[in-house]
């Protein structure tokens, strides 16, 4: 039989064994599956935590934002409500000239070149004119022809008349030398109207400026014939571009507010930074529809621009002023609000908004003028605040 003094020296080698290699030592599994359970557990507490703690900065950041609303003060500015609109440099009536020929024949010379600047009766382009010339110089061999024949029949006249006075000539001589000097005056004067027409005739040959302006376009070359009709064919196109208008389609939901006398301000895409004046001259009465847009042309004229700055057929955008404000009190547009057809604003007072209700007036596209209800400097909410609203007195 095992003693007992045998069981304890077995016990305590064992114990030995365990503490000098560990490693010998029985593994518990139950434990240490316990042991990982409880830190996962740990581990998805403090996400949750973490999660928590954003959630709440969120929040808070929100709350605080809403609890502190944009705001703007009330200031004096100038005012402009405007009407917009894209429009068109065109020349005014006048002011675009095709200049043509009332003669048939050759062109012999063109003088006139596209973008030549022209004054007014520079010679532009001539005509073959050797038959002219020679029915010019036919016309004026006529009536010296003329003259001389009515010069013969003055002096016949006079002679006649000294022998009636001696009666020494029938009554019947004399009158009919009177007839031959009636006949002869009126022979001058057509010989003079037919030398008028030949040098009027001749005179067409040369092609001249009829207005002072810049050429856009020859529509000819030189040894071209060219044949005089109902319509005399065009040889240049001049234009004055001193005299230039602009064609602003104005939208048919705000041609009624559009009047003659009206300020009108513009620019053209060549020259974006450059803004010119005028005034509305016209409105037509005739409507533009393109593409189902229903618009009416407002004629704004303004005073010749500088040289070279505008062309025709420029896009422009116009701004027509209905109304113009100096030293206006203004809020942000997003600052008033209506209800009940009535307009009011918001006021920060003692930590908390009051409605105050104001009159309004003109307005642009960022803000309102303030008529009645608002003094310079107030300070008034824009958006939508969180903080409760008392009704104002």
């Amino acid at each position: 039989m095992v003693s007992r003094i045998d069981v304890l020296r077995t016990a305590a080698a064992s114990s030995t064994r365990e503490a000098l290699y560990p490693s010998l030592r029985p593994v518990n599994h139950a434990g240490r599956g316990k042991a990982v359970r409880g830190f996962g557990w740990l581990a998805i507490g403090l996400v949750a935590l973490g999660g928590a703690w954003a959630a709440r900065a969120v929040v808070t950041r929100r709350s605080a934002a809403m609890a502190t609303p944009e705001v703007a003060r009330v200031a004096r500015q100038d005012l402009e409500s405007v009407v917009k609109a894209t429009g068109v440099v065109r020349p005014v009536t006048g002011a675009e000239v095709r200049v043509g020929s009332r003669a048939s024949g050759v062109v012999r010379r063109l003088h006139a070149r596209i973008g030549d600047r022209v004054v007014k009766g520079q010679l532009l382009a001539e005509l073959e004119s050797g038959e002219l010339t020679a029915r010019r110089d036919q016309a004026a061999a006529s009536l010296a022809s003329v003259h001389a024949v009515r010069d013969y029949a003055v002096a016949e006249i006079a002679r006649k008349h000294r022998l009636a006075a001696a009666e020494a000539l029938a009554p019947s001589e004399l009158e009919l030398a009177e007839r031959r000097v009636a006949v002869a005056r009126a022979a001058v004067e057509e010989a003079r109207a037919n030398l008028a027409f030949a040098r009027t005739q001749l005179g067409q040959t040369r092609i001249e400026a009829p207005i002072a302006g810049v050429v856009s376009s020859v529509a000819t070359q030189e040894g071209e014939t060219v044949t005089a009709s109902l319509t005399a064919p065009t040889f240049v196109t001049i234009v004055d571009l001193a005299r230039l208008e602009v064609w602003a389609y104005v939208d048919e939901t705000d041609i009624g507010r559009i009047r003659v006398g009206l300020p009108a301000r513009f620019s053209v895409d060549a020259h974006p930074d450059r803004e010119l004046e005028g005034r509305v001259e016209a409105i037509y009465p005739k409507a533009e529809i393109r593409d189902n847009v229903v618009n009416y042309v407002a004629v704004v004229r303004f005073p010749p621009p500088p040289q070279d700055l505008l062309r025709p057929e420029m896009t422009a955008s116009v701004r027509l002023v209905l109304d113009h404000r100096g030293d206006a009190l203004t809020v942000p547009r997003r600052a008033v609000r209506r209800e009940g057809g009535r307009a009011f604003v918001l006021v920060q007072q003692a930590g908390r908004l009051a409605r105050r209700w104001v009159s309004t007036g003109s307005r642009d596209e960022q803000r309102v003028e303030i008529v009645e209800g608002l003094g310079e400097g107030d300070v008034v909410v824009i958006g939508e605040p969180a903080a409760e609203v008392v009704a104002a007195h």
